[in-house]
């Protein structure tokens, strides 16, 4: 056991608590040791387990919000993966748009058309495009790329997203 002189705080090591009072060999101070309280093990143990609960509560909170925000989702997510401008021969601009459609499911399923939505600043929709994408149907976690080239933008267009048949998914600024 480790006692400490209280004078000069050096420590020493005993084998066993002694009877009578002990000697500091560095200052001579004198006075007798007592035994350190014991820690209450069950308190110990019960801390412990209300840690470990904690993190087993902890884990299938974050498990279950992951497989919500999932399925919320569904099958098939769209996106954006960038927008670029081209001219025409006439010089005409025209936004091209690039992206990607994933199944994040275990099974084959049908792509429906894409829609690519153009906006302002207030979330108000300026005009919408219509497409087929390149793959009819799309197998369990494969994706297929997409480029559409938009006709005609009318002025103020500050955000461009995709979505697919009624699920908008991602957004980007232009």
């Amino acid at each position: 056991m480790k006692v400490k002189c209280e004078f000069c705080k050096t420590e020493y090591n005993l084998d066993k608590l002694p009877a009578t009072q002990v000697r500091c060999a560095i200052c001579g101070h004198s006075w007798a040791p007592t035994m350190p309280p014991r820690k209450n093990t069950w308190l110990i143990f019960i801390a412990s387990l209300c840690a470990l609960l904690s993190a087993i509560v902890f884990t299938i909170a974050v498990i279950t919000q992951h497989h919500a925000k999932n399925a919320n989702r569904g099958p098939l997510i769209v996106g954006i993966e960038n927008i670029d401008t081209m001219t025409d021969e006439n010089g005409k601009p025209h936004i091209v748009v690039n992206g990607n459609v994933s199944n994040i499911s275990e099974y084959p399923y049908a792509v429906p058309d894409l829609i690519i939505v153009s906006s302002d600043d207030d979330g108000n929709v300026l005009a919408q495009q219509r497409f087929m994408p390149s793959a009819a149907i799309l197998d369990s976690g494969k994706s297929v790329k997409f480029t559409h080239v938009l006709g005609g933008q009318p002025t103020g267009v500050k955000k461009i997203s995709a979505k697919l048949a009624d699920l908008e998914v991602l957004q980007k600024d232009k």
